[in-house]
């Protein structure tokens, strides 16, 4: 199908975004011709070096935040330990009740320091903030697509001087954002960003360097990453490019192709077409709608594989996603599988 300037091969029914992003022709040409150059032997490593600068530009433009300010990674726990590692011992984290665990994880695992993450529902998170160390919560959550209140998130943490790190997996690429005043924000590639998986990136507020740890310091976050391969003393890159780590080639080739396609877009249009699907499809079914583009049904979902769509199920409900590629005929194919059966 064509839609936003792009063609996809996706088929009808395809609502599992949330889980693994579908790339647009290009994206997938472009990891095509890399992987013939790869069996061909014509690739050395620092040919990958211009894709790695592209994404981080990109991903910096889509969340708001200057390039100067992105690491990259391959996953968003892995970024988040280099938070996780900066705490000092006896931290309190407030996190959302149900939060994906790679948000979570990396601060609980530093209990031996005496680290303590509290979780309290989405809805009163900003309510909750003073007294606590450190914030952690998705833009959009993941289970349900739930989303944080930025604009009173932000209030409290300016009021209480409380450092805040976001995950946006669940929103960059379909939400316009303008992230620049969290501490720290993080993102992986192969959701709504349409890249493989293997592609992630952290971007720091400068406030935040010196409480962001290197814990897993190596060549590619070294001053001269082709001169820093052998021997000490450590000498790493000044500011967030200190934290990078070694890059998945192929997944940093999909992404200096998806994010900047993603980047040339109208987001607002983008934001309007997702959303207004998701809540055409609650309309439809009696609920109320929710302005996001991810929806949780409490449904059969047997019944909507049977008829073609592809979900995925997530804290006992059907989650259901739509993106640059989604249509009304996708809410038709769920309306048809779920006709005579009542959604929640």
């Amino acid at each position: 199908m064509h839609a936003f300037d792009a063609e996809f091969a996706v088929p009808a029914g395809y609502l599992n975004t949330p889980s693994i992003g579908i790339p647009p022709a290009q994206v997938a040409d472009a990891v095509e011709e890399a992987v013939g150059r790869w069996r061909r032997g014509e690739d050395t490593p620092p040919g990958f070096d211009h894709a790695v600068s592209v994404s981080r530009e990109a991903f910096a433009r889509l969340i708001g935040v200057p390039g100067e300010r992105v690491a990259i990674g391959a996953s968003v726990s892995q970024l988040i330990a280099n938070v996780a590692g900066g705490l000092p011992d006896g931290a309190r984290v407030l996190a959302a009740s149900g939060e994906f665990t790679s948000v979570t994880f990396p601060f609980a695992a530093q209990a031996h320091r005496g680290v303590r993450v509290t979780e309290v529902p989405l809805t009163d998170l900003p309510s909750q903030v003073e007294g606590y160390d450190l914030v952690a919560v998705s833009v959009v959550q993941s289970a349900d697509g739930a989303a944080v209140d930025l604009d009173a998130l932000r209030a409290a943490s300016e009021a209480s001087g409380v450092p805040v790190l976001l995950d946006a997996t669940q929103a960059a690429g379909w939400r316009p954002l303008r992230l620049d005043w969290a501490d720290w924000v993080v993102a992986a590639g192969y959701k709504w960003l349409l890249s493989l998986r293997g592609s992630a990136w952290l971007a720091v507020h400068p406030r935040a360097l010196e409480r962001t740890s290197p814990v897993a310091a190596g060549w590619y976050g070294g001053d001269d990453p082709w001169q820093t391969v052998y021997g000490l003393p450590l000498r790493l890159a000044a500011g967030a490019r200190s934290l990078d780590l070694s890059p998945v080639w192929l997944a940093q080739i999909s992404a200096a192709a998806a994010l900047p396609y993603l980047g040339s877009l109208d987001l607002d249009a983008v934001h309007k077409h997702c959303t207004g699907l998701a809540d055409t499809l609650l309309d439809r079914l009696g609920l109320p709608e929710r302005g996001g583009a991810i929806v949780s049904l409490d449904v059969d979902g047997a019944r909507l594989a049977e008829a073609g769509v592809t979900a995925s199920v997530r804290a006992g409900k059907v989650r259901l996603g739509f993106h640059l590629y989604s249509s009304l005929r996708d809410v038709e194919l769920v309306l048809d599988a779920l006709e005579d059966a009542p959604a929640r």
